[in-house]
């Protein structure tokens, strides 16, 4: 997987705390009740070689590498999902209930039809929580699963797989929603483009454009600072949309700065303008936004007509985007009007997710139980 560009380097005190955290939650501490035994491998008889699995290992696919963020560290978010878990004790469950020494094997099952995402995420995980698991997938990033796959496997220590699993299961569940339903409207919207938008949740928006990616959308602006986008706010205090497209202009010069512009207009009378400010200046703009040129009918449909005299107005002359009332209805004929891309908040801001569960064979369970007189 391609190197994800980090952050500066957490304090020392936070980063011994998510290692404490860590520690506490892989084994117990020294003053638990628990005693650390060397291993005891309790597995399954091996697997006869005829027997079929659930779902055929493919070939893996090219993995989707995340957006790449200049301040981002994922493996800081991960250490904070599994830190706001254990909190200062660990689980105190999997310490009242499973020997330190056990393993396990825990299957991954698809509880609804979607695209899975989050594998590469899951993998990361798993190697945070505990580097000596081990885990084996059927399916890739992008795939899509039918209700009652079981598409990938864990085994290794019982409780790291414990602690692991409902972080794994919250981002991979999340990210595999997302990717459902971007590539739904994806396919719908052809040939636009769909992006999502910064309507992310705090602290995951790679995270979410990483899903967005795996679905097979595209990635608007990752933040404030890797594309000037004029909206409605920027326009009214510059005093029109001229006025702010000169000043963007006039800051890209002096700062020395080459990063796409996009300006949200709202009527054709603001496409107008900021044609007309384009033919007579030498301008960095590169993206229009068309903003609720998509107009909802009571029926549930969308009238584009406005949306199609804006697209033929640019003419082509520089990239157009259609943002507001996009739905999963309404995308396809938002489509047809030539725009050149399509964002959606609805993508990130509202999605549901995909359900997934992670299985301990109940056999290996049941093994466990007779070898430490609890079943």
């Amino acid at each position: 997987m391609p190197a994800i560009p980090t952050a500066p380097a957490p304090s020392p005190s936070s980063f011994l705390l998510a290692r404490r955290h860590s520690l506490h939650v892989s084994y117990p501490s020294p003053s638990s009740n628990h005693q650390r035994l060397p291993p005891r491998l309790l597995r399954l008889p091996a697997r006869p070689q005829s027997a079929p699995m659930s779902a055929v290992a493919r070939a893996p696919a090219s993995p989707v590498a995340p957006p790449a963020h200049p301040t981002y560290d994922l493996k800081a978010v991960i250490a904070l999902a599994l830190a706001e878990d254990a909190g200062d004790r660990g689980d105190v469950s999997c310490l009242a209930t499973i020997p330190s020494d056990v393993e396990a094997e825990a299957t991954f099952i698809a509880k609804a039809d979607g695209v899975i995402a989050g594998i590469s995420l899951a993998d990361m995980i798993f190697n945070q929580v505990d580097p000596s698991l081990k885990v084996e997938w059927f399916e890739s990033d992008g795939n899509y699963v039918h209700k009652g796959l079981q598409f990938g496997k864990v085994y290794g220590c019982a409780r790291s797989i414990i602690v692991a699993e409902r972080v794994v299961l919250n981002f991979m569940q999340r990210m595999s929603g997302i990717a459902t339903l971007t590539k739904a409207m994806s396919d719908a919207a052809r040939p636009a483009c769909i992006l999502e938008t910064r309507k992310t949740a705090p602290g995951l928006r790679l995270v979410d454009k990483w899903a967005v990616l795996i679905g097979g959308g595209k990635n608007h602006r990752l933040g404030l600072f890797d594309m000037v986008m004029i909206k409605d706010n920027h326009i009214s205090v510059a005093g029109g949309i001229a006025n702010a497209m000169r000043s963007v202009d006039q800051f890209l010069q002096k700062e020395k700065l080459t990063i796409p512009v996009e300006v949200e207009t709202r009527t054709i009378e603001e496409v107008k303008d900021l044609l007309k400010y384009a033919a007579e200046n030498k301008t960095s703009l590169t993206r229009i936004m068309l903003d609720n040129m998509a107009v909802p009918l009571a029926n549930g449909d969308v009238d584009v007509s406005m949306l199609k005299d804006a697209v033929q107005l640019i003419n082509g002359r520089f990239e157009t985007e259609a943002s507001g009332n996009v739905t999963i209805d309404t995308v396809k004929k938002i489509g047809e009007t030539g725009v050149t891309y399509i964002s959606s908040g609805a993508l990130t801001h509202s999605v549901k997710a995909l359900d997934i569960s992670l299985k301990i064979d109940t056999e290996l369970a049941l093994q466990v139980g007779r070898r430490t007189n609890r079943a």
